[in-house]
């Protein structure tokens, strides 16, 4: 990699023309709607700001005393796991607790990652239902209860790498999708997964901006979804999710650049026809469905070759697959992976 691909990404090479005129509208439409809600300088990619400083180590205590109560379901929810080990199973360390909470992207609420947790606040996920159909022999909607009753819950260490080149270590809560799936009984003309958020502007600032396609929409590969690696995340660090880190119920697919991870899911469809994201149709040059973690494949406008870990000096190399192409490389055998795409 040459030696002027290794500097930090300067926010203003992060967003094209029609990004920063979106963020203009939504600026105007926050403030409007908020009174003095001041959004900083902000950097548009698919996983949100570059710019800022990055969280610091914590003393070990932070990892597990929250940064705010977590919501709390009305239903009776069985016993989380609780946290089990301090690093992955390549032996980094956990991200401390605090800084999974403080630094978010998640553009229903604002631009700035900083402002997430704020924003945030008081959102509202109970009542809550996801809704299962499409392709599929038995749709369902699934309320709190069937989500924290019907299925294990268990601990999944994964490594979350974003597309802006920064990442973290994530102790998720959660079950694999495909025992959902299975619930629904998909049929044999499935071939796709498409996933959509709560769209909700009154508690969701962030979309007030027309710009952007809400709701959210994400897609997997049917056999993507079924992939063992593959869970819909309850809790983190044995606690259940923070607004803003997606509560109730996100996706997690570890070995895809993080805004495929789609969050706060209310309807799962299973289909036939690739479903376009919300980034495929927002910077189609930019973004396609598989988003699979490459280094030896650049962003249209920086590098991937390494990546900024929370909480750690310096940089490191990015993995294939975020390190876990024994588990998953198979599933792109027929694939051509030289391409972003």
């Amino acid at each position: 990699m040459a030696k002027d691909e290794r500097v930090r990404i300067d926010p203003s090479e992060i967003t094209p023309e029609h990004l920063y005129l979106s963020r203009r509208k939504f600026m105007a439409n926050v403030l409007a709607g908020m009174g003095a809600v001041a959004v900083g300088g902000v950097a548009l990619s698919a996983c949100g700001r570059q710019a800022g400083p990055s969280p610091t180590a914590v003393d070990v205590d932070e990892h597990v005393r929250p940064t705010e109560p977590p919501s709390t379901p009305a239903v009776e929810i069985p016993s989380l796991p609780t946290l089990s080990t301090s690093e992955d199973e390549l032996g980094d360390k956990l991200t401390p607790y605090s800084a999974i909470n403080t630094y978010n992207n998640y553009y229903e609420f604002t631009f700035s990652k900083e402002g997430v947790a704020e924003l945030a606040q008081g959102f509202k996920t109970d009542p809550w239902t996801v809704e299962v159909g499409g392709l599929v022999n038995q749709p369902r909607t699934f309320d709190l209860g069937d989500i924290f009753s019907g299925f294990g819950q268990q601990e999944r260490v994964y490594r979350m790498r974003c597309v802006e080149a920064w990442s973290m270590v994530i102790p998720w809560v959660g079950f694999p999708l495909a025992e959902l799936l299975k619930e629904v009984e998909p049929t044999s003309n499935a071939k796709y997964v498409r996933f959509e958020t709560l769209y909700d502007p009154d508690q969701m600032p962030g979309q007030r901006n027309k710009s952007f396609p809400w709701p959210y929409v994400e897609g997997l590969r049917l056999d993507e979804a079924m992939h063992d690696l593959t869970i819909l995340a309850t809790g983190i660090y044995g606690k259940l999710l923070s607004p803003q880190t997606g509560a109730p119920v996100r996706l997690v697919v570890p070995w895809k650049y993080g805004f495929k991870s789609i969050k706060s899911i209310v309807k799962i469809e299973l289909v036939e026809e690739m479903p376009t994201s919300t980034w495929m149709a927002q910077a189609p040059q930019e973004y396609g469905f598989y988003a699979n973690v490459n280094p030896n494949v650049p962003h249209p406008r920086w590098s991937q070759a390494t990546e900024r870990r929370i909480g750690e000096i310096g940089r490191r190399k990015t993995t294939l697959f975020n390190g876990y192409e024994e588990q998953v490389a198979d599933l792109y055998e027929e694939m051509d992976l030289s391409v972003w795409f």
